[in-house]
C-alpha cells in the first residue's frame, strides 16, 4: 500500500528536562492544540489516582506526579506528522532519555524559566550531544515568581557550552506574562486570557511596545527595548549559514526574508552551529502553536539526519542503512514493556517495509521473529497498522527472542544496526516476596522487569543466597517493585545487601591435631601436622603437601585438601570465608585399621579451626574503586565526605567542566551515596563504583560485625 505521510513530512522528536521543567504539561497541549485530546489533564490533579494525563498513565507516575516511563504519542500540525516522546525528568531515569534520544531526530529541551538549566538538563544534553541530536530549547514558566529569560539563556551558554540564538523574547514575565516577540518575522504574539482555546492577537513591533500593555517591571521593559540587539544577532547568526546570503547581508545591509532566515536557522539547528531559543508558558496555554511551528520549520525529517551507522560483530563502523522505503527493512529495538496486550517491543524502522505477517530477523541474537500485530502507540492505547515504513516508529506485539538494543531485519539483506549504551547501576539491594508462596511469580515479574529495563540487573549472592537487584537509584528499585505489585500482582520487599566480608591470617602458625575416637568395634583415628601462613592480598588459598616418609598415605592427603576447603569456608571470627593463606601438610600418622579418608578430613578442619584462632585471624571488608564526577564548586564537601566514610583520595582529574575525584571506599559506606551525593551537589555529581581489593577492617568497626553475627545466629 502506498506511503499515507511522505518521510520529508515527519518528525521524530523528543521533550526532555529536568524533573518539573513541564515536559508533560506541554506535551498535553501540544496533544490538545493537534486535534488528538479534547480535554487537558494536568499534573497536579492526577495524584488521586481518578484522572492521569496523556503520556503519564502509570500509577506510579500519578502519585509522584513524574515522569517514569516514556511515552510515545503521535500527532499532525500542518501536514505534518509529529512522533513525541515524552520522556522522565529524573536521575534515575536517565536509561528511558538514552534510549529515546537514540531512535529520535530531534529534540525539544524544557527549561524552567526560574530554574534555568538544571542538573539532569546537563545528563540530557551530553546525551543528545552523544547522539548528535539536534535541538532546540523552549524556555518554560515564564508566568512564574522569578521568571528570567536572559538567565536562562546565558545558563544555556555557560553550563552547556551550547551557542543560544533566541528567536523569541517574552513580553512581560510572571502574571504579566502577555506572550513573546516573534524575532524572525517581528511579529508580537499578545494573549489577554489564559484559557486554553483563547487566540492571541498579531502586533507590531514597536518602541511603545511596553507601554501599551502597561508593563512596568524595569527588568522586562529592558528586554522589550533591545529586540533590535537580539534581532540583528538572529540575522548575523543566520547568514553564517549560506554564503548567498551573507554576501547580500554585507552588499546591502539589509536583512534576508523571512523564508531565507527560517531555511539558515533549519540549516543551524541541523548541524548544530547553533541552538533556537524560543519562550512560553505551556500551564498557561501560551506559546506552544509557536512552539509547535518551530517543530516543522527547525526540526529535522528522517531524510535530514545521518543515515544509520550498520557495524560488525565487534562493535566496529562497516556501513550504513539509507532512509528509505526502497532499502531492505532494518528497525532498532529501542524499549519493551509488559502490559495489557502482551510484551510490547517499541521499534524505530530505519529503512524499508514490513508488514503484518512477515518473518525477521534479529541479528543480534541470531534468531527469526514473526511479526503477528504491528500498532502504533498512543502512550498506552494502541492502533491497528497493516505496515510499518522508514521513519516510523511502532510496536511489534508478543516478540519472543528480541530484546531492547536488538536489530531486526530483512533477512536476505542481514545488518546489526549500532547498538545503544546504557548507563551501569549505582546501586544494588537485596529484594525477596512478601508471602514465601509467590517465589516462582516473583521470579518471573523480576526477570520481566529487568528485560525491559536495560539500567537494572539481577544477581544472585553466591554466598548470601540473596537476589540481588541493582539500579540506578534508590528511587528506581522503588518504583521497580511497586510497578510488580501493580503490573503482576505480587509484592515484594526490598531490603539491604548483605556485605561480603572476608578473614585472613595475619602470622604463621603451625598446628598438630589429633583425631581420635573410639566407640566400640573400629575406631577413628588421624593426626596431621599443618603450617598456616598469611598470603598477599588477593591471592587465595594455596595447599601444599610436603609429607615424607609416608607418614601420612598418599591416599588420605587429598581428604586433608579437601576439609581445609570447606572449613575455610566458616571463619572463626564471624563465618566469613578466610582467604589469602597457604596450608602445608608437614607430617602426621595414621593407623591401619582406624584411619580412613573421612577420618583426615574431620582431623584436617579441627586443626583449622584450632590454628586460626592463634594465627592472627583478621577481618576484611571489600574496597571499592569510587569516581565522583561533580563542578569544582562542590570538591571540599565530597572529599570530607570521602574522609567520613573511611575512605582513601587517590587523586583529581579534570573531566570537561566538572572534576573527578578517584577513591576507594569500603562497600558498607557505599549504601545510600547516590541520594547523599544529590544532595550535596543539588543533584549535579555522578559516582561510578567498582570492586578494587579487600582490606582489614579496623577494631571497632569488626567488632560492631561480629556482635551483629552473633546476635544474627
Amino acid at each position: 500500500m502506498p506511503r499515507n505521510t511522505p518521510l520529508a513530512n515527519i518528525r521524530n522528536i523528543g521533550i526532555i528536562a529536568h524533573v518539573d521543567a513541564g515536559k508533560t504539561t506541554t506535551t498535553e497541549r501540544i496533544l490538545y492544540y493537534t486535534g488528538r485530546k479534547h480535554t487537558i489533564i494536568d499534573i497536579h490533579d492526577t495524584k488521586d489516582l481518578k484522572s492521569s494525563t496523556t503520556t503519564d498513565y502509570l500509577e506510579q507516575e500519578q502519585k509522584r506526579g513524574i515522569t517514569i516511563q516514556s511515552a510515545a504519542v503521535s500527532c499532525f500540525w500542518k501536514d505534518k506528522k509529529i512522533n513525541l516522546i515524552d520522556t522522565p525528568g529524573h536521575v534515575d531515569f536517565t536509561i528511558e532519555v538514552n534510549r529515546s534520544l537514540r531512535v529520535l531526530d530531534g529534540a525539544v529541551v524544557v527549561f524552567d524559566g526560574v530554574a534555568g538549566v538544571e542538573p539532569q538538563t546537563e545528563t540530557n544534553w551530553r546525551l543528545a550531544d552523544n547522539y548528535k541530536v539536534p535541538r532546540m530549547c523552549y524556555v518554560n514558566k515564564m508566568d512564574r515568581s522569578g521568571a528570567n529569560f536572559r538567565r536562562t539563556v546565558q545558563m544555556v551558554k555557560d553550563r552547556l557550552g551550547a551557542r543560544p540564538i533566541c528567536l523569541q523574547l517574552p513580553i512581560g514575565s510572571e502574571d504579566n506574562f502577555f506572550g513573546m516577540v516573534d524575532l524572525v518575522e517581528m511579529k508580537a504574539y499578545v494573549w489577554f486570557s489564559d484559557e486554553k482555546d483563547s487566540k492571541w492577537e498579531v502586533w507590531d513591533v514597536n518602541a511603545d511596545l511596553a507601554d501599551k500593555l502597561k508593563i512596568t517591571n524595569a527588568y522586562d521593559r529592558e528586554i522589550l527595548s533591545q529586540v533590535e540587539t537580539y534581532r540583528q544577532e538572529l540575522v548575523e547568526a543566520c547568514v553564517e549559514q549560506d554564503d548567498e546570503a551573507m554576501n547580500h547581508y554585507l552588499e546591502t545591509l539589509e536583512a534576508p526574508g523571512v523564508d531565507v532566515l527560517k531555511e539558515c536557522i533549519r540549516k543551524a539547528t541541523l548541524s548544530g552551529a547553533f541552538v533556537p531559543v524560543l519562550c512560553g508558558s505551556s500551564y498557561k496555554n501560551k506559546g506552544v502553536q509557536q512552539l509547535l511551528d518551530a517543530v516543522i520549520w527547525y526540526l529535522p525529517a528522517p531524510t535530514d539526519v545521518e543515515a544509520i551507522k550498520t557495524v560488525d560483530p565487534d562493535g566496529n563502523p562497516n556501513g550504513e542503512r539509507i532512509c528509505s522505503d526502497d532499502e531492505p527493512f532494518s528497525g532498532l529495538a529501542f524499549k519493551v514493556i509488559n502490559d495489557k496486550y502482551g510484551a510490547l517491543t517499541f521499534v524505530r524502522v530505519y529503512s524499508g517495509v514490513v508488514a503484518k505477517g512477515t518473518q525477521l530477523l534479529n541479528t543480534t541474537r541470531g534468531k527469526r521473529e514473526r511479526i503477528g500485530r504491528i500498532v502504533e502507540m498512543f502512550a498506552k492505547d494502541t492502533n491497528d497498522l497493516e505496515e510499518a515504513r522508514a521513519g516510523d516508529i511502532v510496536a511489534f506485539v508478543s516478540l519472543a527472542e528480541t530484546d531492547t538494543g536488538d536489530t531486526l531485519c530483512d533477512a536476505t539483506a542481514p545488518v546489526v544496526l549500532e547498538r545503544m549504551r546504557f548507563p551501569e547501576p549505582v546501586i544494588s539491594v537485596s529484594v525477596e516476596p512478601k508471602n514465601r508462596g509467590d517465589q516462582d511469580k516473583f521470579s518471573a515479574a523480576l526477570g520481566k522487569m529487568v528485560r525491559a529495563d536495560p539500567s537494572l540487573r539481577l544477581e544472585t549472592d553466591k554466598e548470601t543466597g540473596q537476589t540481588i537487584l541493582r539500579g540506578m537509584g534508590e528511587l528506581h528499585l522503588e518504583v521497580t517493585l511497586d510497578r510488580m505489585r501493580t503490573e503482576f500482582g505480587v509484592e515484594g520487599i526490598m531490603g539491604r545487601p548483605q556485605v561480603a566480608y572476608r578473614e585472613t591470617i595475619t602470622r604463621p602458625v603451625t598446628h598438630i591435631y589429633t583425631h581420635k575416637k573410639q566407640t566400640g568395634g573400629s575406631g577413628q583415628f588421624a593426626e596431621v601436622k599443618i603450617i598456616f601462613e598469611p598470603k598477599e592480598r588477593g591471592e587465595g588459598f594455596e595447599f601444599v603437601d610436603e609429607v615424607v616418609g609416608g607418614t601420612v598415605p598418599r591416599e588420605y592427603i587429598p581428604s586433608v585438601d579437601k576439609g581445609l576447603k570447606l572449613q575455610k569456608e566458616d571463619g572463626v571470627i564471624a563465618g566469613y570465608p578466610t582467604v589469602d593463606f597457604k596450608a602445608t601438610l608437614v607430617d602426621g600418622k595414621y593407623h591401619e585399621v582406624d584411619s580412613n579418608a573421612l577420618t583426615f578430613e574431620i582431623a584436617a578442619k579441627a586443626c583449622f579451626r584450632e590454628a586460626m584462632k592463634l594465627a592472627g585471624p583478621v577481618l576484611l571488608e571489600p574496597v571499592m574503586k569510587v569516581e565522583v564526577v561533580i563542578p569544582e564548586d562542590y570538591l571540599g564537601d565530597v572529599i570530607g565526605d570521602i574522609n567520613r566514610r573511611r575512605g582513601t583520595v587517590l587523586g583529581q582529574l579534570e573531566r570537561g567542566n566538572n572534576i573527578a575525584v578517584e577513591s576507594n571506599v569500603p562497600l558498607s559506606e557505599m549504601f545510600g551515596y547516590i541520594g547523599q551525593l544529590r544532595g550535596m551537589t543539588s543533584g549535579r555529581g555522578s559516582f561510578t563504583m567498582e570492586f578494587s581489593h579487600y582490606d582489614p577492617v579496623p577494631k571497632n568497626v569488626a567488632d560492631e560485625i561480629v556482635a551483629k553475627q552473633g546476635k544474627a545466629a
